[in-house]
């Protein structure tokens, strides 16, 4: 719903260097700015930002992107909310474009989730007036220096507490944002009451909703507000926005159930877990947990409904797997949930349960094997049908390879025919190669070259005279988009500002290719616009010379084609 020539004025404005030195120390080394990959561990910095081209590139794990793309990637964040972040920081004004989303978030003309920020504030202070919930929190071991920062307080006893606290004129507004209920004789109450309360951010620092837990006991144990328009728990994670930075140190972050497992977790100096919102891992979780940190660990109580639990976040992580990324589960005993497990044993015993976490590959060949007699054929066979749908969603090509290995062993088949069974071709004809690894190749066919050296100077795409209207060869119909593009906004400065506006239109591994490219040209050579522009001029030359030649062996085959037919038909004709 953004206007694509804003994003173009926007990355126009910004300096990506300054973007990402705020986030990762940068320092200059030659035309370029370097540091060690924030998206990898490395020791060798081989993390490139280019002030020229206004993007960045690792020559180790292939990431790369504009300064609103590092936003997204980094910090995790939705496309939007990177725009808004960007423009903010050098005062543009996001253009307002209605549209339903907007409109939900406001009821009444009342932003909802100021409502829920002066709900925050409400309930902090009832905590302060609440002798048996400030008891209850320290039996939980949890110190009012963790209480403030997790923003936790009380929501008191009584029906209509809320009706005392905010105008009539938003008790509308109070139902939309799921604190207050309305009852079918259209009569309103509190949703929470009595319960401790744990405020839920997003990852622009706004609340969004609540988690409530009772004080003694009473069912259900933890209330969480239901979905509004600011609030989906498929997509949220609690206690993400004060784990961001542990999760960076860490290089790992940790998913537990429930809000007090964070809260207690982080009272012991464990800062980098976060919890599901009283729903299953979902493929969005995944999503984001995996631009934060290359290792996840879901932590679970070891009873039957841990194990679920943990099964199901199994299956929805393989279609979102990542060669380079891990992905662990830990078992607590089944007397503990990860609160009462820190509490009796400390941070370092936690921390070595953490270290032995099971790989999500042992794990999913140890619960497949379970039950099966793999003495029996038809065990084996048992083994195989139940690993083949599991096996064919792996996205990760190296891993997906290494998994078919191990179940051929243990069935003794030929990995071959185990591919067979699964239909998977060998692996680079049936898997595209992961996108983030790079190509070292720098041999890229002429057309993508070119459209390399226009992204570093846009002015090229004027002189780019070649007819590339009906081409259908995909490196000359990407060339073109790229000409076209520059021609059509002859005011771009960057590359950066080229591949935002061609993301959506061209194919995203010949975008991937080129950008590659150019970046190892601008770790290599630091050329002038003249040496540029006599680079190209000699590539354009080259590949008007092989489609001359294309075009003249296609018009020698079809004037031999029609000569044959002559021949052919001419002995019977009349």
């Amino acid at each position: 719903m953004i206007p694509p020539d804003f994003i173009q004025t926007l990355l126009g404005r910004v300096d990506i260097v300054d973007v990402i030195d705020q986030q990762v120390h940068i320092k200059k080394s030659g035309s370029n700015f370097v540091a060690c990959c924030p998206f990898h561990n490395e020791k060798t910095p081989s993390f490139s930002v280019s002030q020229t081209k206004q993007f960045y590139h690792c020559f180790g794990c292939g990431a790369h992107g504009t300064a609103l793309g590092f936003l997204m990637e980094y910090n995790g964040l939705p496309f939007v909310d990177a725009v808004k972040q960007l423009a903010d920081s050098v005062g543009l004004q996001v253009p307002q474009i209605e549209n339903k989303e907007a409109d939900a978030r406001r009821k009444d003309g009342v932003d909802l989730s100021a409502i829920l920020s002066d709900a925050v504030k409400y309930y902090r202070a009832q905590l302060k007036e609440s002798p048996k919930a400030v008891e209850y929190l320290k039996r939980r071991g949890l110190s009012g220096q963790i209480a403030a920062r997790f923003g936790i307080g009380y929501a008191p006893d009584g029906w209509q507490n809320l009706a005392a606290v905010f105008p009539d004129y938003i008790a509308q507004a109070l139902v939309t944002a799921g604190l207050v209920i309305e009852g079918d004789s259209g009569k309103r109450y509190d949703r929470f009451r009595d319960r401790v309360m744990f405020p839920i951010w997003n990852q622009r620092n706004e609340v969004i909703g609540f988690g409530g837990r009772v004080l003694d006991k009473g069912e259900p144990k933890y209330l969480n507000s239901p979905e509004t328009p600011v609030f989906e728990k498929g997509r949220e994670l609690y206690g993400l926005t004060q784990a961001m930075k542990a999760i960076r140190a860490s290089g790992k972050v940790i998913v537990v159930e429930g809000y007090m497992d964070v809260v207690a977790l982080a009272q012991h100096g464990v800062e980098n877990a976060v919890a599901t919102l009283g729903t299953a891992t979902s493929a969005t979780h995944i999503q984001r947990l995996s631009r934060l940190s290359d290792h996840i660990i879901f932590c679970f109580d070891g009873d039957a409904a841990g194990r679920r639990a943990a099964w199901r976040a199994l299956e929805i992580s393989l279609p979102h797997l990542t060669d380079g990324k891990e992905i662990g589960f830990l078992f607590l005993p089944q007397e503990h949930d990860p609160d009462s497990y820190i509490r009796d044993y400390g941070r370092e015993i936690f921390a070595e349960a953490l270290a032995n976490a099971i790989p999500l590959s042992a794990y999913l060949v140890q619960e497949l094997q379970q039950g099966q007699d793999l003495h029996k054929e038809e065990g084996r066979a048992a083994l195989l049908q139940s690993a083949k749908p599991l096996l064919k969603q792996v996205a990760a090509p190296l891993l997906s390879v290494m998994l078919r290995k191990r179940f051929a062993e243990i069935t003794g088949i030929a990995r071959e025919e185990l591919d067979d069974l699964l239909d998977i071709k060998p692996t680079g004809q049936a898997r595209r190669a992961n996108p983030r690894t790079p190509a070292r190749d720098t041999s890229l066919p002429i057309p993508l070259r070119l459209a390399a050296q226009i992204m570093a100077q846009p002015s090229l795409a004027m002189g780019c005279d070649v007819q590339l209207q009906g081409a259908n060869e995909p490196e000359l119909i990407f060339l073109r988009h790229v000409v076209d593009f520059c021609r059509n906004h002859p005011d771009l400065e960057s590359a950066g500002q080229i591949e935002t506006g061609l993301a959506d239109t061209v194919s995203k591994s010949l975008l991937d290719q080129t950008v590659r490219f150019l970046a190892k040209e601008e770790q290599d050579f630091s050329w002038s616009a003249e040496q540029i522009e006599v680079v190209f001029q000699d590539g354009l030359a080259k590949m008007k010379k092989e489609l001359e030649k294309k075009f003249t062996e296609a018009r020698y085959r079809t004037a031999k084609s029609t000569a044959e037919l002559k021949t052919t038909v001419a002995p019977g004709a009349k």
